[in-house]
C-alpha cells in the first residue's frame, strides 16, 4: 500500500500522538487522533483541500519500557485514508 505521508505513532499513557516534522497531532482515541491529523494537514496546507490522503502511522516501540516490549504485541502500525474537507465547505 502506497502512503502519501508517514508519521511516527506513540502513546504517552493517556493520548495517542502522531509526530511529523511539520506538525504533532494528539487524541484520546484513534478517531480523535485521525481528526486532529486532518486538521493539522489542512492548517499546514501539506495537501490540497478535498483530496484523499493515505497516511501510514508507524508505531514507535521506544515509547514502551524495554522490559515490556516483548509483550507489546498489541501495539501496531496503521494505514488511514483521510478526506481533507475544509471546515467551511458546504456538504450537499
Amino acid at each position: 500500500m502506497q502512503a502519501d505521508l508517514e508519521v511516527r505513532l506513540t502513546h504517552d499513557g493517556s493520548k495517542w500522538i502522531a509526530h511529523h516534522p511539520a506538525f504533532e497531532a494528539r487524541g484520546n482515541t484513534l478517531l480523535e487522533l485521525d481528526q486532529d491529523v486532518t486538521r493539522c494537514l489542512l492548517d499546514q496546507q501539506l495537501f490540497q483541500q478535498n483530496n484523499q490522503v493515505m497516511v501510514f502511522m508507524a508505531f514507535d516501540y521506544t515509547c514502551i519500557p524495554t522490559w515490556i516490549r516483548q509483550y507489546a504485541y498489541h501495539y501496531f502500525n496503521r494505514y488511514i485514508r483521510l478526506d481533507l474537507k475544509s471546515p467551511m465547505q458546504k456538504v450537499q
